[in-house]
């Protein structure tokens, strides 16, 4: 089978990553006798350099470990939204939605302590040693990928106008970003200087990791982000507002370790992180599957995909979120999901038809009831994580950009690594983009968005609530083969990256092997696709009921058939679906393997 790429081998260590600096960066802690979880630290803080307008320290990061030997884990890297950000509040000032942009979207920042925590309980090497390499690049400067440049573009004048301390960063001497052109954050570059000169006195190597994370909450950068945060601030309601997040809020917010949930299906055990992320809905996708699928790749295998992704997106809106108890269990068993699995015909469906597990009534937002995009906002394009790469005809946003409602975008990362002992790793990073929040002066880097997700109404699980999580999209995945962990992926995309997974996973499970290993690259260059039937999870919260966007490498054959089931059908650019990273690793042979997304031109795996 031909593949973009080959998919990597080898018995030292395998590092997929979004961005192929990130990558080398991991790969090269592997060579200097570090583990996978000092590899992804390292590799994690070299994407919030060379990838700004996807990802950021001040964002958030779930990440699921399988230590090797040990039980597979979820690092929680999702901050709460702070003691003043209520319902009531958000409503005084006249808002229905929280703002895509700006101080009123940005939780407690997850992603540092997350990956301090992540270095400090399963890491080996010292803060200094894992920082160096995004030091170096923010301080002596990269080569940056175009889209770095485009984002920048799109928001030039926000940035002029309004966004000054941005402009200082990305807009240095009027230029913005460009390839073949170094381009550097010296802001960002001394404040983890800065940050290792405070701890270095602290003592051992776990001592300084504390000290580190005790200056990020209460020290010198918890100071500076507090300022940044009560600012007034231009977001996309059209007016300055002011955020919400305390001394406080940072000072008493922790990263944590939770269990993951899982499903099995036909020997293969799949771990993602609890309802706050849409993670169970690739679970959700798996329960619903029948006994016997048809033909790989076929319209009917496509249009079952598609229907149950819906029932299952209908039940994330209607049950999903940190702001109450979620009926877990009744949702991934399997009476409930075969009960659902009727619900599936021959045509496509345009109705949004969450479930009643236990007999419980569901309960959505007043947004997300509107069904048929009958009322303004819907078919509208979000301001969060896009869905496609860019396309011409497409109704839906791509790449960072600045869309026909002035909105801006943002994206995320991606981080796989599998090592030599192996210990396995997927971590997907995001928010704190460029284009979220004002660059915070003293830092060289911005606040999050994050609240975004959550709505203005009482009572809903996803309710905007102090000391709760917005529901996010971020959902990496580790899957088990008879008990043994033996793969880890994920991809960026927002709401399509469990539809994307499913794919990806599918394909893993049920097409042939090849050179006696699991066909990573081939499952990730297999043809994608996605739906948009269900309220998206950014601002300004849109969807486009029975929609289907396919690749311009779906057979025409395939295309006609789900057109006549009643899919409203958009056929994108051959490369356009996806930027999925995986690693893996067979516990009898004790050979790694890794791929990574060629649509983009920014992700590759490394190993050896």
């Amino acid at each position: 089978m031909f593949t973009t790429r080959p998919t990597l081998q080898g018995t030292f260590g395998m590092v997929s990553s979004t961005h192929w600096l990130a990558s080398q960066s991991a790969m090269a802690v592997l060579e200097d006798g570090g583990n996978a979880y000092d590899a992804a630290v390292a590799g994690a803080f070299v994407l919030h350099v060379v990838e700004p307008h996807l990802n950021g320290p001040a964002g958030e990061v779930p990440i699921l470990l399988a230590p090797a030997g040990g039980e597979v884990r979820v690092l929680c890297g999702q901050g709460v939204a702070p003691g003043g950000a209520t319902v009531a509040h958000y409503r005084g000032l006249g808002l229905e939605l929280v703002p895509g942009t700006g101080p009123l979207a940005a939780a407690v920042p997850g992603a540092f302590d997350a990956w301090m925590l992540l270095l400090r309980d399963h890491g080996t090497k010292s803060l200094a040693d894992v920082l160096k390499y995004a030091v170096g690049y923010a301080e002596h400067g990269h080569a940056p990928v175009e889209n770095v440049g485009a984002t920048v573009e799109s928001v030039r004048e926000l940035f002029e106008t309004e966004w000054t301390s941005s402009a200082e960063v990305y807009l240095s001497g009027g230029t913005a970003p460009r390839p073949g052109r170094l381009f550097r954050n010296p802001a960002l570059a001394a404040t983890w200087k800065r940050l290792l000169e405070e701890v270095a006195g602290a003592g051992d190597r776990e001592a300084q990791i504390e000290a580190a994370r005790e200056v990020w909450r209460t020290g010198f950068v918890a100071e500076a982000l507090v300022r940044q945060a009560q600012r007034p601030t231009m977001d996309t309601s059209g007016e300055r507002h002011a955020g919400t997040l305390t001394a406080a809020d940072l000072a008493g917010w922790s990263a944590t370790y939770e269990a993951p949930a899982t499903y099995d299906w036909n020997g293969w055990t799949v771990c993602k992180a609890g309802p706050w992320s849409q993670g169970p809905v690739l679970l959700q996708q798996l329960a619903l599957l029948p006994p016997a699928l048809p033909r790989y790749g076929s319209a009917e295998y496509v249009h079952l995909l598609i229907e149950g992704c819906k029932l299952a997106m209908g039940d994330r809106e209607a049950w999903y979120g940190d702001a109450a108890e979620v009926p877990l269990g009744a949702l991934l068993s399997d009476a409930y999901n075969a009960a659902r699995r009727e619900l599936v015909g021959d045509k496509a469906s345009y109705e949004l038809r969450p479930g009643s597990p236990g007999g419980r009534t569901p309960r959505m937002s007043a947004h997300a009831r509107v069904a048929h995009g009958d009322e303004p906002g819907f078919d509208a394009l979000g301001a969060g994580e896009p869905t496609v790469a860019k396309h011409p005809t497409s109704p839906v946003p791509g790449e960072p950009e600045v869309g026909p409602d002035g909105l801006t975008r943002g994206d995320t990362c991606h981080l796989d690594v599998v090592d030599r002992w192996g210990n396995m790793i997927a971590a997907t990073p995001s928010g704190g983009w460029l284009q979220s929040n004002p660059v915070v002066p003293e830092l060289g880097f911005p606040l999050g968005t994050r609240l975004q997700m959550t709505w203005l109404e009482e009572g809903l699980p996803n309710s905007l609530t102090p000391g709760r999580r917005p529901r996010t999209t971020l959902t990496p995945s580790i899957a088990l083969r008879d008990g043994v962990p033996v793969m880890a992926f994920g991809t960026p995309g927002g709401d399509q990256q469990d539809q994307w997974q499913l794919h990806f996973f599918l394909a893993v499970a049920l097409r042939a092997q090849v050179r006696d290993g699991l066909d990573l690259q081939g499952a990730i260059d297999a043809p994608n696709w996605h739906n948009d039937s269900f309220p998206g999870s950014f601002y300004p919260r849109g969807m486009r009921p029975g929609s289907v966007t396919v690749e311009g490498r779906m057979a025409e054959d395939v295309v006609a058939e789900l057109r006549r089931r009643g899919h409203d059908v958009t056929v994108g650019d051959p490369w356009s679906e996806g930027r999925l990273c995986a690693v893996a690793r067979d516990p009898e042979t004790g050979i790694l393997s890794a791929a990574a997304n060629p649509r983009g031109m920014q992700g590759y795996a490394t190993g050896r």
